[in-house]
């Protein structure tokens, strides 16, 4: 494949990857938005930390967005700064995520206070786990294509919205059955270890996919 050729395709990806971050960004501010304000009325771990890290991850798509942008304007060699800033901020934001859900299950377990069950809270966790899913495989599809690790660690947060997602919908089902009022803060637990090992590979800048 010629340069000519290699520097379409790449901005062909980029286009793509534009596209996938805006309907991040409108479905993350949909989601944060219900999900905090039923997080609150139910004062619930998991629904708040879902609406937090839609929040973050709005930042995160915020920031590809800037990192695309740069690339179409000044080529791949001006970006590479860019996208060392980029996976600093990415890694820095999973970082900031991982310490709030850990702190939050502390002091649940501490206070020994669970989780009301949220109707509207289920249905948002429910509409994104599909969401999330398929943009988490599209987003490290062209990660892998582009040797992204910026893209990557977007991807990541696409992954954690959909773990959590789970995690909002398993808890609050078992405790609504079982009564059990430890469930939402264990299951919330469940995706720190993921998010601290992808928040230091960013951090570090380690070489991503491909390239």
């Amino acid at each position: 494949m010629t340069v000519a050729n290699k520097s379409v395709d790449r901005a062909a990806l980029i286009g793509v990857a534009f596209r996938l971050e805006w309907i991040t960004l409108g479905w993350m501010a949909v989601e944060a938005a219900v999900a905090l304000a039923s997080g609150i009325a139910a004062s619930s771990i998991t629904l708040l930390a879902f609406g937090l890290d839609s929040v973050i991850e709005l930042a995160s798509a915020g920031v590809l967005i800037w990192r695309l942008a740069v690339e179409l304007r000044h080529g791949q060699d001006f970006s590479e700064r860019a996208e060392r800033l980029a996976s600093r901020i990415g890694g820095g934001l999973l970082f900031a995520l991982a310490l709030y859900v850990a702190a939050s299950a502390a002091w649940s377990l501490w206070t020994r206070e669970g989780a009301e069950f949220s109707p509207v809270g289920i249905a948002v966790a429910l509409a994104a786990i599909p969401i999330m899913y398929v943009l988490a495989r599209r987003k490290l599809d062209i990660a892998d294509e582009l040797g992204s690790r910026a893209m990557r660690t977007d991807a990541v947060e696409s992954i954690a919205c959909g773990w959590l997602s789970f995690v909002v919908v398993i808890g609050l089902l078992a405790q609504l059955f079982t009564g059990l009022w430890w469930i939402d803060a264990v299951t919330s637990l469940g995706i720190v270890g993921f998010l601290v090992k992808e928040a230091r590979e960013a951090w570090r800048g380690e070489e991503c996919c491909g390239e």
